[in-house]
């Protein structure tokens, strides 16, 4: 086998398993919504209003994350911030 034989077999994906993937991501974002208490949804919504108070940013840049253990519920927002 040749080296420019490895690099022929590489494919890209199709546009189904790209929209497939995609909507794994969106359920599993809806599930985890329902999940969460209802105080969370508007927590997070005042926090990004206080960020857009000084910088303008779009939904696509912010990133949230909410774990649940044991102990507390962690609610983690990374947001990308323009240099």
């Amino acid at each position: 086998m040749s080296i420019f034989s490895y690099f022929r077999s590489q494919k890209k994906p199709s546009s189904a398993s790209v929209a497939k993937e995609r909507l794994q991501i969106i359920v599993a974002h809806e599930r985890n919504k329902r999940e969460q208490p209802e105080y969370i949804e508007k927590m997070q919504q005042e926090i990004l209003a206080v960020i857009r108070k000084y910088v303008e940013i779009d939904d696509e840049q912010v990133k949230v994350n909410l774990d649940n253990n044991d102990e507390c519920s962690i609610l983690e927002l990374n947001v990308t911030l323009p240099e």
